[in-house]
């Protein structure tokens, strides 16, 4: 299904080899030009007039593309990538492009759907910690059960512990499941999931936006959360710690227009904080299968806005560095080292989310997850418009 001929296509590989170039940038690079394939002709001038572009990125993209030809460059890429879609390609996953920073590139293997494609299929992401309780595998195998009973397609991350146990289960039934890596493609993290990804990329679809032979790195795993959320009409979070990165899926869904639900635990159980937190935010509570089956069937078929759910500070991470900035001359607190470099660029005052790319000279994509992390830290707060400014 995929690789219909589309002329822009070599561009956009090309344009995701610059640094700092994402599906955001890509977008308006092609509505101010015309054209991926006019804009890798234009002028520094005409560049700089993009928002989003300044002095030091156009300069950075007339020297990455004076190394790469674009047509050479695609038929190297097809070599190894033979089945990717691009977000000018009308197989693109709809739900995916309604979100702020979809992937300018999603690479897939398996089987795709036309009904997921064109956002009309009963999609639910089902995620929550690596290390599962006997009690968060038992109701994830129950919802799971259920929910593949009723034609709904499960998505998940391949991850160890409770998306292992909700693509296993979904498979077992024979039902339909999606696995969005943070890493290439061919690349099965854990390796011990090997059989369940072969299983995946025999009857269902495995996705990312990753080149094929990307290795694990944790800075992709937040990054790829935001795709199970974009790929989902609603996110279930059955089990998680407060640090957990399923959090993070739940927030972007939020965010997304997405309708959340957390599976209640018991108080003395670390791993039922992060979804209790998740329920007194707003989350949908779930009470049984039932319950989540009428809830779900309520859900409009239009996303339509959501209240947000307002993060829950968690403890910092004692790896962390100080940043400093010009611009608040005020003591910086210790922050994640993987996060400072964003960080330093949210001033005390509300500022646009592409005002923090450019100042952090980082894919938006990356600040995205960024962002997300160090609200969920208690570091920045989010605002209306997608502005954000320091806690």
């Amino acid at each position: 299904m995929s690789d219909s001929f589309n002329g822009d296509r070599p561009y956009w590989v090309a344009w995701a080899q610059i640094k700092r170039i994402g599906s955001v940038l890509m977008r308006r690079l092609q509505q101010e030009f015309g054209s991926l394939e006019a804009a890798w002709q234009a002028s520094e001038a005409g560049l700089r007039s993009v928002e989003g572009i300044g002095p030091q990125l156009a300069a950075d993209i007339l020297r990455g593309r004076s190394q790469l030809n674009p047509q050479r460059l695609y038929d190297s890429h097809l070599q190894a990538n033979p089945h990717f879609w691009t977000l000018s390609d009308p197989e693109y996953p709809r739900l995916l492009q309604e979100i702020h920073s979809p992937p300018a590139i999603l690479y897939y293997r398996g089987l795709p759907d036309a009904e997921e494609i064109e956002g009309n299929a009963r999609t639910i992401a089902i995620v929550g910690t690596r290390r599962p309780s006997p009690y968060g595998i038992k109701w994830t195998h129950r919802l799971s059960r259920c929910l593949t009973q009723r034609g709904y397609t499960v998505i998940s991350g391949l991850a160890a512990g409770i998306d292992s146990e909700a693509h296993r289960t979904c498979l077992d039934l024979g039902g339909r499941t999606v696995a969005v890596l943070g890493t290439g493609v061919d690349v099965v993290y854990p390796r011990r999931n090997q059989k369940l990804y072969e299983e995946i990329v025999e009857t269902g679809l495995v996705v990312s936006e990753y080149p094929a032979g990307t290795p694990p790195d944790r800075l992709q795993f937040p990054q790829r959360n935001r795709i199970i959320a974009g790929l989902s009409r609603a996110t279930l979070v059955t089990e998680a710690p407060q640090k957990s990165g399923a959090l993070i899926t739940a927030y972007l869904a939020n965010e997304f227009c997405r309708d959340v639900y957390a599976l209640p635990g018991s108080l003395d159980n670390p791993n039922s904080r992060g979804c209790l937190g998740l329920i007194t935010r707003g989350a949908q509570l779930v009470m049984d299968e039932e319950n989540l089956l009428q809830t779900l069937e309520e859900m409009p078929t239009v996303t339509v806005p959501a209240g947000r759910l307002r993060p829950e500070p968690i403890p910092q991470n004692k790896e962390s560095v100080k940043v400093s900035s010009t611009a608040d001359p005020s003591p910086m607190p210790e922050v994640p080292a993987h996060l400072a470099q964003v960080f330093a660029a949210v001033p005390p005052e509300a500022t646009a989310f592409d005002v923090i790319v450019e100042t952090s000279a980082t894919e938006a994509a990356a600040v995205s997850s960024a962002l997300l992390q160090l609200e969920l830290l208690g570091f920045v707060s989010a605002l209306p418009g997608l502005r954000y400014q320091r806690s």
